[in-house]
């Protein structure tokens, strides 16, 4: 089953907008015109993006349940009460428990973590925590990362004398469960301005919350926590949970990514040493070099091992821990490998839109990463299950044309439980109806996807010519960084340009001389060998720039997304 060819999609150019946010932004045009295609087409608004700064926070308080929260909190504190932080055993989740349970102790409180198995307790709140929290005097359980759909598990943790504060992000189908208090942007009637962030944005925000209040009542005798010194871990947990990097997220990152360069965890120094990072952290080494360590844990492993590591004191400990963690990545990178290449040989001969494949051999933690793997290589929904004693638990990843939720709910009648959004999911089936499972996602994708919704794009900021690339242009373009979510990097395309020539390096990656008008760039194509060879006139290329820094030189160069022979027809 070959890869799809990609449809190129151009953002029309508007140069009455470039002239006047390039003329009052003192940008160039160009850069203007990457603003304008972001939705920011006022100065104010661009100015702010490309400025961001922490006095554009939103008040905690604006988040609906947050008074009652901090008062939960604060009484918890006043009695002496045994507290515990309920996470959840991904990078966000682990992150969002590193927070509370370090700024609790920062001020002088010790709180109980708590991180679910994978395997043996799932996500979010289970019964078997709840009484074993509630064995050892535990009267208060704040939740991060989960929550929102125990409702059954907080009544329960009220029955056995316990109050439950949720902070979350994900969807709630249908009521917020009857807790002390629901932290939620996404809560019905939630007035919080933003509703992108992610898990450890919630707990940060109740941090804020607790912080103010606690200054009035005069808590603290040598000066209240600062805490930006917290956006490391807000950075690392809101990058690895793929919320939009805009709005209040852009700003958490943007100082995070540099407390995160700077900064004195030892777990986090360990870790970034670990993963070989020199030089300043970014979006993209969060996202395939830290994050993944940390989250290898919680896949293969136990989550326990990421949240010591984030929250020791002890260098020695912390470099043992990252060396563990380092480890479980090369297995869970290892297991991934060989389920890709099961899942593949599964797929010959596949012409359905849709795929769901399973198997007793697969692990439940790398699945969800292997489904993206589908995603991307053929374009089409893709589910894929782990089976174990009779019950199948399953990651499902969607298309940007497929609502993968709304997909689900088609099969809901074969499905023992399943949640998610539109572009990722979970789920779980029985063996007897797993078949029938298969059947009807398939029939399901096979009437509702044409091949034009499954056909990729790729999302092209502006037509360019060679010498318009110029390190002003990609210092400018830093100044949109960090990438990510709804904020990706620019893509440029050159029509019409000459491919000097090819090399295959890494058996994978394609190195390209590119010329264009006077001009010729380096560059280089990631996966992109079997393009290989190529060579005359009228290819267009899709790129971003970028400056290659090497044994103290500085080269501009591209990082190729696409090529194709021939002239493009753009979609608008």
């Amino acid at each position: 089953m070959p890869k799809r060819k990609k449809r190129w999609k151009v953002s029309p150019a508007n140069r009455e907008l470039q002239i006047e946010l390039g003329r009052e932004l003192n940008i160039l045009p160009l850069t203007a015109q990457l603003l304008v295609n972001r939705g920011l087409v006022d100065s104010g608004r661009a100015s702010s993006f490309l400025r961001p700064d922490l006095s554009g926070l939103y008040d905690p308080f604006l988040m609906k349940d947050m008074d009652r929260a901090v008062e939960r909190i604060l009484k918890a504190l006043t009695n002496r009460e045994s507290v515990a932080v309920y996470g959840d055993y991904d990078v966000d989740g682990t992150t969002s428990a590193a927070l509370m349970y370090l700024f609790f102790k920062e001020i002088g409180v010790e709180v109980t973590p708590y991180i679910p198995d994978r395997q043996s307790e799932g996500y979010g709140l289970n019964p078997e925590a709840i009484k074993k929290l509630a064995a050892s005097g535990v009267k208060l359980i704040i939740t991060v990362d989960c929550g929102s759909s125990n409702g059954a598990e907080i009544e329960l943790a009220s029955t056995l004398g316990m109050d439950v504060v949720v902070t979350d992000h994900h969807e709630i189908s249908g009521e917020a469960p009857n807790a002390a208090a629901v932290l939620n942007p996404k809560r019905k009637g939630c007035p919080f301005p933003f509703k992108g962030l992610a898990g450890v944005g919630v707990a940060f925000n109740l941090v804020m919350a607790l912080r103010s209040r606690l200054r009035e009542a005069g808590w603290f005798k040598s000066g209240a926590p600062n805490l930006k010194r917290y956006l490391d871990l807000v950075s690392i947990g809101t990058v690895a949970d793929l919320v939009p990097l805009m709005d209040e997220n852009r700003i958490l990152v943007s100082y995070g990514i540099r407390e995160l360069e700077n900064t004195e965890r030892p777990g986090l120094k360990a870790l970034i040493e670990t993963a070989g990072l020199r030089g300043r952290p970014d979006a993209d080494s969060i996202a395939y070099q830290i994050a993944p360590r940390i989250n290898a844990a919680g896949r293969v492993a136990s989550a326990s091992t990421a949240l010591r590591l984030l929250i020791t004191e002890d260098a020695a400990e912390a470099a043992s821990l990252a060396g563990e963690l380092d480890r479980e990545n090369g297995a869970r990178q290892r297991m991934e490998a060989e389920t890709l290449e099961e899942a593949l040989s599964m797929l010959d001969g596949h012409t359905d839109r849709g795929i769901v494949l399973f198997s007793d051999k697969w692990h439940p933690g790398v699945i969800g990463i292997v489904a993206s793997r589908l995603v991307d290589r053929f374009s089409k929904p893709s589910v894929l299950i782990a089976l174990d004693n009779g019950i199948g638990k399953g990651s499902a990843r969607g298309i940007r044309s497929f609502d993968m939720l709304e997909g689900l709910k088609s099969c809901s009648a074969l499905l023992d439980r399943f949640g998610g959004h539109k572009a990722a999911a979970g789920l779980t089936v029985s063996i007897g109806n797993l078949a029938g499972f298969r059947d009807e996602f398939i029939r399901y994708t096979n009437t509702t996807l044409t091949d034009e919704d499954m056909t990729p794009e790729i999302n092209l900021d502006a037509v360019v010519t060679l010498d318009e690339v110029n390190t002003r242009l990609i210092a400018e373009i830093g100044s949109l960084a960090p990438f990510g979510q709804s904020n990706r990097e620019p893509i440029l395309c050159l029509p019409d340009a000459q491919i000097v020539g090819t090399e295959v390096v890494g058996n994978r990656h394609l190195r390209l001389k590119v010329k264009h008008g006077t001009c010729s760039r380096s560059a280089i194509g990631f996966g992109l060998a079997g393009l290989h060879p190529m060579r005359g006139e009228g290819y267009s290329v899709a790129f971003s720039p970028y400056i290659d820094e090497w044994q103290g030189s500085r080269s501009l160069r591209l990082r190729v997304k696409d090529v194709v022979h021939g002239s493009v027809k753009f979609l608008t």
